[in-house]
């Protein structure tokens, strides 16, 4: 793990929130990154599994973000995780920070 990199993961580590922390790790070197599994807020709702993982909350601090508008961070972690999107993750919402910005 990247020295102060500061990781919180919600209900455990299953094998979609590994892939996603994984993934983002070794892309971005996060110095803040949050991945909360949201799943069990949409129970009933479309793309919902018993066993979670579908929805996530990530909140990312790196300096892969510092000159890129939102959009443009938005777009580099959706390429990043299109695996997981395309295969597992139904719904995530993002906040994506560069270094220093509330």
């Amino acid at each position: 793990m990247t020295e102060g990199l500061i990781v919180s993961l919600a209900r455990g580590m299953g094998r979609v929130t590994e892939a996603v922390r994984t993934i983002l790790q070794t892309n971005l070197s996060p110095s803040r990154l949050e991945i909360i599994d949201e799943s069990a807020l949409h129970s009933g709702h479309s793309g919902h599994r018993p066993e979670g993982e579908t929805h996530f909350r990530l909140v990312i601090e790196s300096a892969a973000f510092v000159g890129l508008r939102p959009l443009a961070r938005h777009r580099l972690v959706n390429e990043l995780l299109k695996h997981e999107l395309a295969h597992n993750i139904h719904a995530l919402s993002l906040k994506l920070d560069a270094p220093g910005e509330p």
